[in-house]
């Protein structure tokens, strides 16, 4: 067993600079916090080099680079190694490097995940952040950075687990990914347009949908908390649809007295009339995480009657099918507490295109909880992999 022994950046590693100007053609790249190297094009639509590509730092694969950029994902800048192009450029700004003999160019990498060394980092920043945005550490003083290093072959024996775990977490990203981008297909084709008939459809369906008003096929909740159930206040989030608001602001943001809010049951559903870039029509969610909660009395609230199937309401607020719709009822704008102008005899009044059997409902609405189900399943084994990184990271590195 061989002791670690600290040593300086520059003891293992060797600065990089400049280029031999025969780049035309090399791709440009860029470091991402959350993504690591990126090109030019993809991060900013561009490529923002321009003409100055003889003030760009020529990186080959296994170089690494070290972007002092400040960010909420790296508070003191971001380490990777270059392993996209056997050339590409870089911005000089860049404190770029290469390892010195046997020494493994991911083990630095990783080690400056860690975030170890953010208290040095911290302690080498001069004067804040420059024009340019990025923290003002000299390339003197970063490759003066101390930190522990075992044998080559014991770095190269860790980086070997946290690269293999990394690429298992890219392809449950991509897998993650996938199901977003089929999930947005499903809920485009298998709705009636509209023509009365939607794209894809299950076998021995032929029928043309009928449409209705909502209040046609559900029923406003109106009823008040009033003390009848332990105090759950709920909010919607767009992507986990209703939940408590401590879970969502970290915190309970409603008064103590939930007397005029609206009491929901398992099944019931939401509509927040709150907009914004992302929810410019607001967003409606089902009741799913808990057998009864409280929402504000500005959320119009309803349930679903025996003439059509929940798990098919559902996904149909999923899709943008009844954008059309509230946009109708939205026309005079937006009041100033940043919500939708819309009554809810208006809301109520909304057009629905459902199929004629609810035999039809019953099979879209289970296909697409399945496809949800199988997308929760891959986003929980993503979120354990992530965990397992972060202490890996904690407990290997000294």
């Amino acid at each position: 067993m061989f002791a670690w022994e600290q040593r300086k950046l520059g003891d293992v590693c060797e600065e990089v600079s400049g280029n031999n100007g025969n780049v035309k053609g090399l791709p440009i790249l860029t470091i991402s916090a959350a993504n690591g190297w990126m090109n030019q094009k993809d991060r900013f639509s561009q490529v923002i080099a321009g003409n100055e590509l003889k003030k760009y730092t020529l990186l080959e694969k296994g170089h690494l680079a070290y972007n002092h950029g400040n960010s909420k994902l790296a508070k003191y800048g971001t380490v990777f190694v270059q392993n996209l192009y056997d050339q590409a450029l870089v911005p000089r700004v860049y404190h770029s490097f290469k390892m010195k003999t046997e020494n493994n160019p991911y083990y630095v990498e990783y080690y400056f995940a860690t975030k170890k060394l953010d208290r040095e980092l911290a302690r080498l920043v001069t004067s804040g952040a420059r024009m340019d945005g990025l923290l003002n550490i000299n390339k003197k003083d970063f490759f003066k950075i101390k930190f522990e290093v075992p044998t080559p072959v014991e770095q190269s024996l860790i980086s070997t687990i946290l690269q293999k775990l990394d690429q298992i977490i890219t392809l449950h990203e991509e897998k993650k990914h996938q199901l977003e981008r089929l999930k947005s297909a499903l809920l485009q084709k298998m709705f009636a347009d509209e023509s009365g008939y939607p794209v894809v459809r299950f076998e021995g369906f032929s029928d043309e949908w009928e449409q209705c008003k909502l209040g046609d096929v559900a029923d406003r909740v109106t009823t008040k908390n009033k003390g009848m159930v332990s105090e759950l206040p709920l909010t919607i989030s767009a992507q986990d649809g209703l939940i408590s608001q401590d879970e969502f602001f970290n915190k309970k943001v409603a008064s103590k007295d939930l007397s005029s809010y609206l009491l929901l049951h398992h099944g019931d559903f939401a509509y927040n009339k709150s907009y914004s870039n992302g929810y410019p029509f607001g967003t409606i969610k089902r009741l799913e995480k808990y057998p009864q909660g409280v929402v504000s009395s500005l959320y119009i609230a309803f349930k679903p009657n025996s003439s059509i199937s929940s798990d098919f309401m559902a996904q149909y607020y999923e899709s943008n099918n009844w954008h059309k719709e509230i946009y109708k009822c939205a026309a005079e704008g937006a009041r100033n507490h940043g919500l939708l102008n819309i009554p809810p005899s208006d809301f109520f009044a909304t057009n629905l295109n459902i199929p004629i059997t609810k035999s039809e409902q019953l099979k879209i609405g289970r296909l697409l909880n399945a496809v949800d189900h199988t997308f929760t399943l891959h986003d929980q084994k993503l979120s354990l992999l992530k965990r397992v990184k972060q202490t890996l990271l904690q407990k290997m590195f000294i």
